[in-house]
């Protein structure tokens, strides 16, 4: 399979985290997305989106949008599981998912960034308190969400969907230095997170691509 990624890409950091658990190895092919790459006819080809991330699979298929991408590998390789057999625990797996999937990140990803200072003429100091404010929000709401937990993840003892969106989410959160001191339980889940292997290795800086 090949992954279409960028290092510092939340969606792509989210399907490299889910390859990672299921123990799948993948050839990353890297799109900057700081530089535009993936708006050019080429790329445009592969993702009509013109977003990351795109998994190929061994017979030229491609899949887009991070979750449909990792929802594919739980149906296709269900050991070691990222969703609950239960439904009512899926259901709340899915949730948190697209708590932060859905309701955070859109507000702070890079296309957004850029039209704030490129079109709107916000300052950098500007675009960073934006920044900030929604990932208040964000993580106020899944604080509560996961708040009185005894699991180790956001559910239960075992990592899966929902741990796979937290941690790229902290993780930009931290790169502009947002007061994550509010969220004791979403820290605590992110830490024992980050003391695995498949969540440490496709993490921004282990990436062939970091800058």
């Amino acid at each position: 399979m090949k992954l279409y990624t960028y290092f510092r890409s939340s969606a792509a950091f989210r399907v490299r985290i889910a390859l990672n658990l299921k123990g799948l190895k993948y050839e990353p092919v890297f799109v900057h997305l700081a530089k535009g790459e993936h708006r050019q006819p080429q790329y445009a080809q592969v993702n009509p989106q013109a977003l990351l991330p795109t998994l190929e699979l061994d017979d030229g298929t491609r899949l887009t949008q991070s979750l449909a991408i990792i929802e594919w590998l739980e149906e296709k390789h269900p050991t070691p599981p990222l969703l609950p057999k239960e439904p009512l625990a899926r259901a709340r797996v899915r949730s948190l998912s697209y708590l932060v999937a859905s309701e955070i990140h859109p507000l702070n990803n890079l296309r957004v960034l850029q039209h704030l200072k490129r079109a709107l003429g916000q300052t950098q100091d500007e675009i960073d308190t934006w920044y900030r404010y929604w990932i208040a929000d964000g993580l106020a709401k899944l604080e509560a969400e996961l708040a009185g937990s005894s699991g180790k993840f956001c559910h239960g003892d075992f990592p899966g969907m929902a741990d796979c969106c937290l941690v790229p989410q902290i993780f930009n959160a931290k790169r502009y230095s947002s007061d994550l001191a509010p969220y004791p339980t979403t820290m605590r889940v992110f830490d024992n997170c980050m003391k695995l292997e498949a969540f440490d290795r496709a993490q921004p800086s282990k990436q062939p691509d970091a800058e």
